[in-house]
């Protein structure tokens, strides 16, 4: 058997500007690319919707590899050992991969590239995920940056490799019938609100520039409105990289200056998933660890109830139950609300921020290592780079000005429809003629509040302060 190459794909479900694939396709000797969905201790197993997505992407990557000539295997179990016999029924001389960031990760990688290169075997990984490494941006002192704003202005000055431009092809193979084993189960039904792969990102991102980028600074805050770029899912699977982005945005800016303010802010947004990384290449596991230990303190209350409450959409706060509705239903919710629900939870409610972080983590079509955590993190205020700890949002002042005549709460929580809109963000509020014109009975149609608002406020600020 002729010797080949083996390219190990992860969160980069594409071929364009892909370190590694590139690498591989510059050899003469054909090319095999494998996805694992990988079961080895030490590593995070994808969520349910995050499997309903991958299910779907590796569909159309199966086709891509194809037209390049390489074929797509995929397989489950410990990728520990699946690489290694891989190897040997494709006669892999060598095995590219681009790398990953977080511990459990990159001790998993560390550890199978000793032992192929111990049998011989080329091993070499790239940067296919992040505009820099974690190990090329640091303070003046050279330790890790720990707040957002000065890491934002450092990056801005760092050369930015571009894209990998001309891949090489080789000669086109029939797409190889892919038997895979995922089963998405109750997440199946949100795909439907998607259209996945490398092209549909690239659709996805001239259209957001084209016409949406021009309001992003303010529509980007209305949850009713499609103000935002939606992209988050592909970059989460690699199915368009951030340096495709951050170039994209880049000639934009230049080619029309007067694009620069909403282009710089979308560009900010982009750090802030870089920043993520930073943070989750340099601390303890931030899906678990508080990155302020001084909040491992906090006496987390255990109430199943409101958890079970909040997960549904039934707490009776009308735009935290549309946003965790709107994520139920579709595997995504508008940045803004996600802040709202978070809140919420982790001190209007004073529930451990991981129980949420969870819940993103199995629900979310773009449930990312880095951005997940450490916006969880964010928005309990033990994060790196925090919220403070008082800081706690107002779901029903929220909602009235960025949600003004109710449209978005209307869409997810239609019990809530007819009511008019001085009321529809505290119904609890409404007078009894109002909620009987609007068919409202609270506790039967729609839940009354499962937590007061203002008392639960005072009692997280009297908690979080100890």
């Amino acid at each position: 058997m002729a010797s080949s190459t083996l390219v190990w794909l992860r969160n980069d479900l594409r071929i364009g500007d892909n370190p590694a694939l590139a690498a591989a396709l510059k050899n003469d000797a054909p090319v095999h690319a494998v996805y694992v969905l990988e079961q080895d201790k030490g590593l995070r197993a994808l969520g349910g919707a995050a499997k309903a997505w991958l299910h779907e992407s590796l569909k159309v990557l199966n086709s891509d590899l194809a037209g390049r000539g390489v074929r797509l295997h995929y397989c489950e179990g410990e990728s520990k050992t699946l690489i290694p016999e891989l190897v040997g029924t494709t006669a892999a001389e060598r095995v590219y991969w681009n790398r990953r960031y977080d511990p459990g990760g990159r001790a998993h990688d560390s550890a199978l590239k000793t032992g192929l290169r111990a049998d011989g075997i080329e091993v070499e990984s790239f940067n296919g995920s992040l505009l820099i490494e974690p190990w090329d941006i640091a303070t003046k002192q050279g330790t890790p940056y720990g707040v957002f704003t000065p890491f934002w202005n450092a990056l801005r000055d760092k050369p930015i490799a571009e894209p990998i431009g001309r891949i090489e092809k080789h000669e086109p193979i029939d797409p190889p019938a892919l038997e895979l084993g995922i089963t998405p189960g109750w997440a199946d039904g949100m795909m439907a609100h998607w259209s996945v792969g490398e092209n549909r990102a690239k659709h996805m991102l001239t259209d957001f520039l084209d016409d949406l980028l021009v309001n992003y600074p303010r529509d980007r805050d209305v949850p009713r409105k499609h103000g935002t770029s939606q992209m988050s899912p592909h970059l989460r699977f690699g199915e368009i990289s951030p340096r495709q982005i951050w170039f994209a945005v880049r000639h934009l800016i230049d080619a029309k200056p007067a694009m620069a303010e909403a282009g710089g802010k979308f560009l900010s947004e982009l750090a802030w998933r870089e920043f993520s990384y930073h943070l989750l290449y340099h601390r303890e596991n931030i899906a678990n660890h508080s990155m302020q230990e001084r909040f491992d303190a906090i006496d987390w209350r255990s109430d199943t109830s409101a958890l079970h409450a909040w997960q549904k959409g039934q707490t009776g706060i009308p735009i935290v139950d549309a946003g965790m509705r709107q994520l139920w239903q579709t595997g995504w919710m508008h940045n803004r609300v996600r802040m709202l629900t978070g809140s919420l939870l982790t001190k209007n409610l004073l529930i451990d921020w991981r129980k949420g972080e969870r819940w993103f983590w199995d629900t979310l079509v773009d449930a990312d290592p880095a951005n997940n955590p450490a916006s969880w993190q964010w928005v309990a205020g033990c994060g790196a780079d925090a919220a403070p700890y008082f800081r706690i949002f107002n779901p029903v002042t929220q909602g009235e000005k960025f949600d003004p005549d109710g449209e978005y709460v209307r869409r997810w929580v239609p019990e809530l429809k007819d009511l008019p809109d001085k009321w529809v963000h505290k119904p609890w509020m409404a007078d009894a003629g109002v909620k009987d014109k609007a068919g409202l009975k609270l506790g039967a149609t729609y839940p009354e509040p499962i937590v007061d608002l203002k008392a639960s406020r005072s009692r997280a600020l009297d908690t979080l302060k100890r």
